[in-house]
């Protein structure tokens, strides 16, 4: 499991925390929505940490519950300001809504965050974001730079030949 409880909480709400947490991720791979958002609302109550918060508005977001989910990745955020995480979610629920310009902010921080081991997808994000505002160099540089984040990441590797092929 993740290193996700603050020291202010007792062994034993971590404990019932985590497995709720387990629980919910269970049942969210199980496209069981509803009991996802009931048990990661009830790991929140035993001890909030920022990925439940986030792992609960991915769970929205599934639902196209986008303000929703973007209210629980700024909840996590509070917890936990250095977690990556939340940070890229509300830039891709932004684009989900068809807002790409106010996602750009989010994707920088998601990227200057200490705590993400996922700086890819924010830099796909961003490709994403430029080439729907027809800015193809910098798409291909992000699309670029997500494959050195991560070299077996395919649609970047396609997006990036796409991009190629249309600055030649």
């Amino acid at each position: 499991m993740i290193a996700m409880f603050d020291e202010d909480f007792t062994s034993e709400a971590k404990r019932k925390a985590a497995e709720l947490f387990r629980r919910a991720y269970e049942a969210q791979l199980g496209k069981d929505y509803e009991e996802a958002i009931e048990l990661y609302r009830r790991s929140i109550e035993v001890c909030p940490t920022a990925e439940a918060h986030t792992f609960l508005g991915w769970v929205y977001s599934f639902q196209d519950r986008y303000d929703d989910a973007i209210d629980e990745c700024l909840a996590a955020i509070r917890v936990d300001p250095g977690f990556g995480n939340p940070y890229n979610d509300i830039g891709s629920y932004l684009i989900a809504q068809g807002d790409f310009w106010t996602c750009v902010r989010w994707f920088r921080r998601a990227l200057q965050a200490p705590r993400y081991e996922a700086r890819a997808f924010p830099h796909f994000n961003l490709g994403r974001v430029y080439e729907e505002r027809h800015r193809l160099l910098d798409a291909a540089r992000h699309y670029g730079l997500a494959l050195q984040e991560q070299p077996d990441f395919a649609q970047a590797a396609s997006a990036l030949r796409r991009m190629q092929a249309r600055l030649n």
